[in-house]
């Protein structure tokens, strides 16, 4: 199994590779939206998209979602947002890969812009809090990665 793990900078990478020991025994690949220094073990394995949230960028994001998966072919997307999270979702449900989606650990109460949208993109969602349930009435609570 190949998977694209999704995610802006910062936090959500933070709680995304706080997942490695679930993911780091099957291929995997990074899709980021801005350009970091990159821990040694995603050299080679990291693609950087347009930073775009809530602008006209977010039509980049969409066609850079499609020549990745196309490319890469991921048999499963992980993320924990932000923006860069929705077109890879759109894109993926359009080529029928599966997306799990986790709202970040910082939403306690009120759901993210991202997490409203990818819960109705995602094919699993998880939230961290309990008070999320409220918002995210099919999904799952699966309590704080960090």
């Amino acid at each position: 199994m190949k998977l694209c793990i999704v995610s802006s900078c910062g936090g959500h990478l933070s709680e995304l590779r706080a997942l490695s020991a679930a993911y780091d025994r099957y291929p995997h690949f990074y899709v980021l939206d801005d350009r970091i220094t990159l821990p040694k073990d995603m050299e080679g394995r990291t693609f950087f998209v347009t930073h775009a949230e809530r602008t006209w960028r977010l039509l980049v994001n969409l066609w850079e979602a499609w020549v990745i998966l196309r490319r890469e072919r991921p048999d499963l997307m992980l993320s924990t947002g932000a923006g860069v999270a929705v077109p890879f979702g759109l894109i993926g449900k359009l080529l029928r890969i599966p997306f799990v989606f986790i709202e970040i650990s910082t939403r306690v109460r009120r759901p993210s812009l991202s997490g409203r949208v990818m819960y109705r993109l995602a094919t699993r969602f998880f939230y961290q809090w309990p008070d999320l349930g409220r918002s995210f009435p099919n999904a799952t609570f699966g309590g704080l990665i960090l």
